[in-house]
């Protein structure tokens, strides 16, 4: 199993994914990790050399978070970023991770990875935090603003492989996102959905409200790229609202000082359970090839975690079984 890495991408970047490439190939030694990079950023980071399951291979140039994706990659052909899609296209490595531009590496995905054969729009599928720290698998969260029915079967489908797969779900729960839980509730689109999810071999539970994902009702959430971009975007922005009100409240007087140091160790725990760090590691779901996307701001250990969610991804099978579903369709 191999697994390139885009090292040169993300916040923390190099070394963040060189630690944990590190971390990852003392953990699994079965495992090749081939960081993709420059040379002279990555040297300073080997101390004391590196274990034979970790190689390095050039890349002289580099994708920005501010440039505009399809131009990058097509220009770009040196930077990391295509170079990793170059490898797993050409079947030089099972799979990329790579925390740097999202687009690009969407636009890297269809034009270097390609798209896999029946499937019309790959998917963007992030893991968010739900209560009974099961998490949910949702998609599209923002690969496609604009979606029609049959792409939505088509993430459901892929959905359900991907939790059986990678997290040994026998029959994970899916929903679609809508404005109630009625099968009459929605536009068109989720309307014609819901139909088409009713006759899929899929365990269907129904529309979901958003107020209700965190709570763990559904295995896989389906949505299109614009509605399940604001409800993420959503999610993040109420949960550092609260986290900021309890830090001023709990920090305005010397008596809710003292609370806030006795109920430390539950807000530590309340943090952890909401921390996307836990859940990192979204693959793009359609793809002739693993891609994952990381946060891009991901550190050493939530790039550890996208290596541990590729590695299980792999030894499951994802892409043969997708592939399989969709042959011929």
């Amino acid at each position: 199993m191999k697994i390139a890495i885009d090292a040169m991408g993300g916040d923390h970047a190099p070394k963040a994914q060189i630690e944990a490439a590190l971390q990852a190939a003392a953990q699994w030694p079965d495992t090749e990790f081939i960081l993709v990079g420059r040379p002279e950023a990555l040297q300073p980071h080997f101390v004391g050399g590196l274990p034979k399951n970790v190689t390095v291979a050039k890349a002289a140039e580099v994708i920005e978070a501010d440039d505009e994706p399809v131009r990058a990659v097509r220009r770009k052909t040196g930077s990391s970023m295509v170079v990793a899609g170059r490898m797993v296209k050409e079947g030089a490595a099972d799979a990329m991770i790579s925390a740097g531009n999202t687009g690009a590496l969407m636009a890297t995905g269809l034009l270097v990875v390609g798209r896999m054969p029946g499937i019309e729009r790959p998917g963007l599928a992030p893991m968010l935090p739900t209560l009974d720290d099961v998490g949910v698998l949702a998609l599209d969260l923002g690969a496609n603003m604009d979606a029609k029915p049959e792409h939505l079967l088509q993430y459901a489908l892929m959905g359900s492989l991907y939790r059986q797969k990678a997290h040994g779900m026998a029959q994970p729960r899916v929903g679609l996102l809508n404005v109630g839980t009625e099968a009459a509730k929605g536009n068109e689109l989720t309307k014609e959905a819901f139909e088409l999810f009713e006759n899929a071999p899929i365990r269907f539970v129904g529309n979901v409200e958003a107020r209700d994902v965190l709570d763990g009702v559904c295995d896989v959430l389906v949505c299109d790229g614009f509605s399940g971009n604001i409800m993420l975007k959503a999610i993040e922005g109420a949960a550092g609202a609260i986290f900021k009100v309890l830090r001023q409240e709990l920090t305005s007087t010397w008596k809710s000082k003292l609370a806030a140091a006795i109920l430390k160790p539950g807000f530590g725990r309340v943090r952890k359970k909401m921390d996307y760090n836990e859940y990192n590691g979204a693959p793009l779901l359609g793809l002739n090839g693993l891609v994952v996307k990381g946060h891009g701001s991901s550190d050493s250990r939530a790039m550890l975690t996208a290596i541990k969610q590729t590695r299980t991804a792999l030894s499951g099978g994802l892409i043969e079984a997708i592939k399989g579903e969709f042959s011929g369709k």
